[in-house]
């Protein structure tokens, strides 16, 4: 899976929001937005899928710990297109990030309990345009 822009030291804590937007390859298979302390501590996996690892049209989240994955968590909503246009925002709280998406939102648990997300990157068939956080 290819890999985009890496940020470190976001600073992002509970009460406040990241959005990100983005452009989906026209052959997409999937894309990968994750949100932790550093590349081993995920405290987001966010895993749109449009066709891989079995899922068709399905949001799959997670969280890892070093080389440990947690429990997966699936969303049958999916506002995706391929060639189309992202908009997602996270919006972090102390015991969960709540996931907002065109016309629907889920959250998703602060598994690792972090205070502070500092780490982002994307994966995958997803090009970044811009981020934001306030």
């Amino acid at each position: 899976m290819s890999c985009g822009p890496v940020c470190t030291n976001l600073g992002l804590k509970p009460g406040q929001r990241l959005t990100v937007k983005g452009k989906i390859a026209p052959n997409a298979k999937s894309f990968v937005l994750n949100l932790g302390k550093d590349a081993t501590l995920l405290g987001l996996h966010f895993n749109p899928r449009f066709d891989a690892h079995g899922d068709v049209n399905t949001i799959v989240c997670n969280s890892k710990k070093v080389e440990e994955w947690g429990a997966e968590h699936r969303e049958a909503v999916f506002p995706f297109q391929r060639g189309g246009t992202a908009e997602i925002t996270f919006a972090v709280s102390q015991n969960d990030v709540t996931v907002h998406l065109p016309g629907h939102q889920f959250t998703f648990p602060n598994r690792l309990n972090l205070s502070v997300f500092d780490y982002f990157d994307t994966q995958g068939d997803f090009t970044l345009q811009s981020l934001s956080w306030e």
